[in-house]
C-alpha cells in the first residue's frame, strides 16, 4: 500500500487535512471493511493529488483559461471510484462493496468515462465553472459546511458570502442547462427542452401534467431538471449522485453528519488552519506538516467513526449490527418529507439518518444513486412539502378502485404510479395507504405528499383537484426502501375504502 504524498507545502499540507476524512468516508462506503478502506483511501488520495499537481502545471490555454478540473474534494472522490475501478479489472473486487462491483460493471458506471456528451449534467455543470466557484458551490452544499467556515477556507468575505453562494447557484444552473441542451436526445426529449427551462426556474410555476409524465419516465431528462431547480432543497442530492455517482447520496448524508459532529463538539484541531495559511520555516513548517496531517487523520477517524454510528439506542457491543446499519442506503436528507409523529419508529435507530429511515433488512450499504439524485427535480412544486394540511377540504367521500403500478425499482430506490376511479364527481381529493416495509417517499408530482411513518397521505395539486364522476385521477412519486418493497395497501379516497384492482 503506497503512502500518503508529502505535502509540496504548508498550503499544501493544509489541503490535505481538509480533504482526507472526505475521502475515507467515501472510501468506506466502497469497501467492506476499514482496513481495505484506508488502503483505498490512501491509493485514491495519491493518484487525486497527482492528477491535481500536473493539473496546475498544464499549460493556460488560449482563451486565458485552464483546462476545466473538478474543485479539489470532488476530484479526489473521483480518484476513489477510479481506483475502485481498478481493483476491480485487477481482480481485487472481493475487497469491494458486491453492489458497487454490479455497477461498476453497468452502463451507468460507463457514463462517467465515456463520450463526454453522454456524462452526467452535474457532472459536465461542475468542472464548467471556475474552480473558485464550484469549491463554493460544493462545500456548501455537499459537505455542508457553514459559510463562515467556507469564507475563512475559500478567503472569502463572510459578510456577503451567501450573496456569493446563490450567484454562485445560478451560474451552476447556467452551466447545467447549457450541458443539458448540447446533450445528443431524443425529439421527444429536444421538444420539452425549453419547457422544463422555464417551470425550473420558479418555485411557484406548475408542472405541466405532459412534462411530468415525461419525467416520470425519462431518466436524463430528470436528471437535467434535478440540476436546474434550485429550489426545493433537491441541488445537494444532484451534484453528489451526479458527481461522484454510486453512493452519492450515502456520502451526502454522511458528511451532513459528520458536520453536525464538529460544530457540536467544536473544532480546535482546524480553527487555526480555517484562520488561514500558517506560516512557514524550516524546521517549524516541518513539525507543522506533521502536525497537520496527525490532525486531519485523527479528526478523520473521529468523525468516521461517528457517522458509521447508528443514530439510536442499540446494543452498544453488537459492531456487526452496526457495521450493517451504517451501510443502508441513505435517501436524499434534503427532500425527505419530515414525518407528522415526532417520535421516530423503532427502527429509526437502525437507519443511517432519522430524516431518511430504513428498515434494518438488507446487508446492501448504499444506493445506486442515479435515479435518486436526479429525479428530485420532480417534486411537486410550489413548496407544498410541509403544507398538506393546507389542501382544499376534500368533498364528500367517494367509492373508488385503485390501481398501483410499480414503475421502476433499483438497488435501494423505486418508482410507482397511483390511479385511482371514483364512481363520484370530486372537488378535492386527499388518497392515503400504507406500506408494510419501511419504505418512505422521497417525491412526489402532480400530488402534496406527507408521511408519518407507514402511513402516507397524497393531496390533490393545485390544479388537479376536480375530478368527474366515474373518472380517474393518478400522480406519481418516489420512494426507497431496503430489505423487501412489498406493495402498499388499505388505500383509502377522501376516508373511504378503494378496492385494488
Amino acid at each position: 500500500m503506497p503512502d500518503l504524498p508529502t505535502p509540496q507545502d504548508a498550503a499544501e499540507a493544509a489541503l490535505f487535512s481538509e480533504c482526507w476524512d472526505a475521502v475515507l468516508s467515501y472510501a468506506d462506503l466502497c469497501t467492506s471493511g476499514s482496513l481495505t478502506a484506508n488502503q483505498l483511501a490512501t491509493e485514491a488520495f495519491t493518484l487525486g493529488m497527482r492528477e491535481a499537481r500536473e493539473a496546475d502545471f498544464a499549460p493556460v490555454r488560449s482563451s486565458g483559461r485552464r483546462a476545466a478540473r473538478l474543485p479539489m474534494i470532488p476530484l479526489l472522490l473521483t480518484a476513489v471510484r477510479n481506483t475502485a475501478a481498478a481493483w476491480e479489472v485487477e481482480g481485487l473486487g472481493h475487497q469491494l462493496d458486491p453492489d458497487l462491483r454490479l455497477w461498476l460493471n453497468s452502463e451507468k458506471a460507463a457514463r462517467y468515462t465515456g463520450l463526454p456528451l453522454q456524462r452526467p449534467v452535474a457532472l459536465r455543470g461542475l468542472r464548467d465553472m471556475q474552480e473558485a466557484d464550484a469549491e463554493l458551490l460544493w462545500l456548501a452544499e455537499v459537505e455542508a459546511l457553514p459559510l463562515p467556515s467556507v469564507a475563512r477556507r475559500l478567503g472569502l468575505d463572510p459578510v456577503v458570502v451567501a450573496q456569493e453562494l446563490e450567484q454562485v447557484r445560478v451560474l451552476f444552473r447556467d452551466r447545467c442547462h447549457r450541458a443539458h441542451l448540447d446533450t445528443p436526445m431524443a425529439a421527444e426529449c429536444r421538444s420539452y427542452a425549453r419547457l422544463l427551462d422555464a417551470v425550473t426556474r420558479s418555485s411557484s410555476a406548475d408542472t405541466p401534467e405532459d412534462l411530468s409524465r415525461h419525467l416520470a419516465t425519462c431518466v436524463q431528462c430528470a436528471e437535467a431538471a434535478a440540476c436546474l431547480r434550485l429550489h426545493g432543497g433537491g441541488l445537494p442530492a444532484a451534484l453528489a449522485g451526479g458527481v461522484i455517482g454510486w453512493g452519492g447520496l450515502a456520502y451526502l448524508e454522511r458528511r451532513r453528519r459528520a458536520a453536525e459532529v464538529r460544530l457540536g463538539a467544536g473544532r480546535p484541531a482546524t480553527a487555526d488552519l480555517d484562520g488561514g495559511d500558517p506560516k512557514d520555516g524550516s524546521g517549524r513548517g516541518k513539525v507543522l506538516r506533521h502536525g497537520l496531517l496527525g490532525a486531519a487523520v485523527l479528526i478523520s477517524l473521529v468523525a468516521l467513526g461517528v457517522s458509521m454510528m447508528p443514530m439510536g439506542g442499540g446494543s452498544g457491543d453488537d459492531t456487526t449490527s452496526a457495521s450493517q446499519d451504517d451501510r443502508q442506503p441513505v435517501a436524499d436528507p434534503g427532500s425527505v418529507l419530515p414525518s407528522a409523529d415526532p417520535t421516530p419508529s423503532h427502527t429509526a435507530s437502525a437507519a443511517p439518518s432519522a430524516s431518511a429511515t430504513a428498515v434494518g433488512e438488507t446487508d446492501h450499504k448504499n444506493p445506486d444513486p442515479e435515479p435518486q439524485g436526479t429525479s428530485s427535480a420532480t417534486a411537486s412544486t410550489g413548496g407544498h412539502h410541509a403544507t398538506a394540511s393546507a389542501s382544499p377540504t376534500p368533498s364528500a367521500a367517494a367509492a373508488c378502485q385503485v390501481s398501483y403500478d410499480l414503475v421502476n425499482q433499483w438497488t435501494d430506490g423505486f418508482q410507482s404510479t397511483v390511479t385511482v376511479t371514483t364512481s363520484q364527481a370530486l372537488t378535492g381529493w386527499r388518497v392515503q395507504w400504507s406500506f408494510r416495509d419501511g419504505q418512505k417517499v422521497t417525491q412526489m408530482w402532480d400530488a402534496t405528499v406527507s408521511q408519518n411513518g407507514g402511513v402516507v397521505t397524497a393531496d390533490a395539486a393545485d390544479y388537479n383537484q376536480s375530478v368527474a364522476a366515474n373518472g380517474t385521477l393518478s400522480f406519481g412519486f418516489l420512494g426507497t426502501w431496503s430489505g423487501r418493497n412489498s406493495a402498499p395497501y388499505a388505500f383509502t379516497l377522501n376516508g373511504e375504502s378503494c378496492s385494488s384492482s
